[in-house]
């Protein structure tokens, strides 16, 4: 190496990442790098391992072999909860919102709780809270819905409460799968326009199978095909990759 040279610091580093179930190798040898404030989407035919690699970057499935570093810590030693307060926040494909309680109070009780002895007893609604909650209900097109019962939104607005009470906790690297499953076409372009939004200060890791939307969101787009790594680049260089189109067009 050059004196003097550094290497690039990624924000995500995986490094021949493999997972192993009875013996079947649903992600085999993965390496792949995501930047500082980039919108990286993972795409692939169903059972490609998409779904897997996130499960193995937040916890809950443990790796076989392999290295997973977030800002330089290694992922892979460590359990699901110490994962979320490294700074990695996952939304999963149905929403867990508190269906019973206001946009706000879904808002409200992701705020991440202050360091007291205490913790949440002592919490109160003080000015810092308000804040905050109603920056994000901004950000996610819910600032006129904060006193309505979660369950009262539409389909794409639950979406995007979810992301909201993940966003509240500010995490580094934000992973969703399938965002815009299920969204009217209206929704899944202000979808677009939020993550565009939210990179100023982190990353998005996206699963995603609607392609127009992977062309209005995407820096880079890498594609997975039995656990492996197909394809990456821009989503031009992706569409236009023979091996794309076959495994995609070619059954």
């Amino acid at each position: 190496m050059l004196v003097g040279h550094q290497p690039k610091e990624f924000l995500l580093a995986v490094e021949a990442l493999t997972v192993s179930f009875d013996g079947f190798k649903a992600v085999n040898d993965l390496s792949f790098y995501v930047d500082e404030n980039e919108i990286r989407v993972i795409i692939g035919p169903n059972g490609a391992g998409k779904t897997t690699v996130l499960d193995l970057i937040c916890g809950k499935t443990k790796a076989t072999s392999g290295s997973i570093q977030f800002r330089g810590k290694e992922l892979t030693r460590m359990k699901e909860n110490e994962i979320v307060k490294t700074g990695v926040g996952r939304k999963f494909q149905n929403p867990s919102i508190y269906d019973d309680l206001t946009v706000f109070e879904n808002l409200e009780i992701s705020y991440p709780r202050g360091r007291s002895v205490f913790g949440a007893l002592t919490f109160t609604r003080d000015a810092a809270v308000r804040d905050r909650v109603h920056e994000v209900a901004e950000m996610i097109f819910l600032k006129d819905r904060l006193n309505v019962n979660a369950d009262l939104l539409s389909h794409g607005q639950k979406q995007w409460l979810e992301i909201g009470m993940l966003l509240i906790q500010d995490p580094d690297l934000l992973m969703l799968d399938e965002p815009v499953a299920g969204m009217s076409v209206s929704e899944r372009a202000k979808t677009a326009e939020l993550l565009n939004r939210i990179i100023k200060n982190r990353s998005v890791l996206v699963i995603e199978h609607d392609m127009k939307f992977v062309e209005d969101i995407a820096h880079k787009v890498t594609v997975l095909h039995q656990g492996q790594i197909l394809s990456e680049g821009t989503m031009e260089k992706v569409k236009n990759d023979p091996k794309v189109v076959e495994v995609y067009l070619g059954h």
